[in-house]
């Protein structure tokens, strides 16, 4: 049985009252305070972007090599963008308490059930062109360029940072995204077997308009995404002293 349409008027007055509601709970300050035009992820990753991080007021693509993995570099972008975020799927199954390890805060997650792809769409382009919004992500399977860059153009109008969530599928398809990621999951650098260590990531960013393909492996560490180069860098920082 097919899902029923959505009820987009009702929706959309939902969505506003809720990011009001999340704004006069201290959203507004985070909204105020981002003031710099592009997120930044890692000093090493913001010196490989053309623009010092990802910029807002844009559609990244994300590819999940592994789920878990690209999840959590969603989670982390998102809570950088500040404010209020919206999470669009067909079945939500992110896991807020999981996504708070990344920084982004249950408070200011908004998750949003769009069973038909359709109304998905319109979900997360009507987000975009919220200004109110800090950032949006749809999880998406294939999806046609008119429509991808309907989105772009949403998120130029509204200045919000938007997110693509797909699988790892064929990469050479063209894309309106400025950038297109791969993220998977690589062994964590643990030095006891009785512990899981640090999340740790491989990222490869296959596409950046203005800018050259790379890749980097990444670790979360507390509050910071470091990457394999800075961490060879304090190692020996730490031997030497």
């Amino acid at each position: 049985m097919s899902a029923p349409p959505l009820d987009r008027p009702a929706l959309l007055s939902a969505l506003r009252a809720r990011i009001a509601r999340l704004e006069r709970a201290g959203a507004a300050e985070a909204l105020a305070a981002r003031g710099e035009d592009a997120v930044p992820l890692c000093p090493a990753m913001d010196a490989a972007l053309p623009w010092g991080g990802l910029p807002r007021a844009a559609l990244h693509e994300i590819l999940a090599a592994e789920p878990g993995a690209a999840a959590g570099f969603a989670a982390l972008v998102l809570a950088r963008a500040g404010g209020t975020v919206l999470w669009i799927a067909p079945e939500p199954d992110a896991w807020p308490p999981g996504l708070a390890r990344f920084g982004l805060s249950p408070a200011q997650l908004v998750l949003v059930r769009a069973a038909r792809e359709q109304d998905a769409l319109w979900a997360m382009e009507e987000t975009l062109r919220c200004p109110a919004v800090g950032a949006a992500l749809l999880v998406a399977g294939a999806l046609d360029l008119t429509a991808a860059r309907r989105l772009q153009l949403a998120a130029e109008a509204g200045g919000v940072l938007g997110l693509l969530l797909r699988p790892d599928a064929d990469n050479a398809a063209p894309t309106a995204a400025l950038t297109r990621w791969r993220i998977g999951a690589v062994t964590s650098d643990s030095g006891s077997p009785h512990a899981l260590g640090d999340p740790a990531w491989s990222l490869d960013l296959l596409r950046c308009r203005g800018g050259r393909p790379a890749s980097w492996r990444a670790t979360w560490h507390g509050d910071r995404l470091v990457t394999g180069e800075e961490t060879a860098q304090a190692g020996s920082a730490r031997r030497r002293a």
